[in-house]
């Protein structure tokens, strides 16, 4: 006879915590929950919308200690989110029971405290990881219409980072760098231009996504090829002095050199979003529509 699933801790009546052949392993499935109590028994041929088992003895423990700390309806709400993340993405990572659940918790608790949710990134997560912020966003509706209120466009960008980690199985640290040092680079060329950048523009978003590939390089250690860099530091000269400004800070952040390729990249896309050539010299003013000749 098939074993049963034994209820170990009902999270919300979608969401339970349940043992199976010695494994426990959280079920959802709407209305499971409902009325359930602990040593309650579920049918084994239920058919389940996801089961989530977390294998990772550290990881295990780390989720067994965070339940006993967070309302049990919003870790189960969390695994709602967590099964509509990865039904969007095809992804499943054992971490994110753990992160994004730890990171939902705190965002209420500071929420329901009247703190306000600043996120200093949004324009670059919404330029870099446009499909990781829709999918974030329809996870806020879940976590507004489970809990009751509401939640910031910021948060939205926050889980659009976790997402996107989860999406490249890269760490969430570097996804938040990518980010600042997008912003960081096109504070530098502001500065050094005396100019106010659209952070809306197909321009903004064809040199931020340069820097996100360009620092994924760095950090891999993955090399290019740039056959044209002596010319590039003869002709674009002041686009190449911009491009070095921006890798010194690329190189003080990453803790690694930025390759002169890189560098001379780095100007090219300088020259076409920023610069326009005069008599095929780099001489020239800046683009038309930043106003200056």
């Amino acid at each position: 006879m098939p074993a049963t699933y034994t209820v170990l801790k009902p999270f919300n009546n979608n969401v339970v915590l349940a043992q199976h052949k010695g494994i426990e392993k959280i079920l959802i499935k709407k209305g499971i929950g409902f009325g359930a109590k602990a040593g309650d028994q579920i049918p084994a041929d239920t058919v389940f919308e996801r089961v989530f088992v977390i294998e990772n003895p550290e990881t295990k423990r780390r989720f067994q200690q965070l339940i006993t700390e967070i309302d049990d309806g919003l870790v189960g709400t969390c695994e709602e989110v967590i099964h509509l993340i990865s039904s969007a993405t095809g992804e499943l990572d054992e971490e994110m029971h753990v992160r994004l659940t730890d990171h939902i918790a705190f965002t209420v608790f500071r929420l329901q405290d009247n703190d306000q949710i600043e996120n200093p990134f949004m324009v670059e997560i919404e330029t870099l990881y446009p499909q990781e912020l829709a999918i974030a966003k329809e996870a806020t509706q879940l976590l507004e219409k489970a809990l009751n209120m509401r939640i910031p466009e910021e948060e939205a960008g926050f889980i659009a980072l976790h997402i996107h980690s989860l999406k490249t199985k890269d760490r969430l640290s570097n996804t938040v760098k990518y980010a600042y040092l997008c912003n960081s680079a096109i504070e530098i060329i502001e500065d050094e231009l005396k100019v106010e950048i659209d952070r809306k523009s197909i321009d903004y978003a064809r040199f931020a996504s340069h820097i996100r590939y360009a620092v994924e390089r760095i950090l891999k250690q993955i090399s290019i090829k740039n056959e044209l860099l002596p010319v590039i530091k003869k002709t674009y000269k002041s686009s190449y002095r911009l491009a070095k400004q921006v890798a010194a800070m690329m190189e003080e952040e990453l803790y690694a050199a930025v390759p002169d390729e890189e560098v001379g990249n780095t100007s090219i896309q300088c020259f076409d979003v920023f610069f326009t050539p005069q008599g095929g010299q780099d001489g020239g003013g800046l683009l038309p529509e930043f106003g200056i000749a």
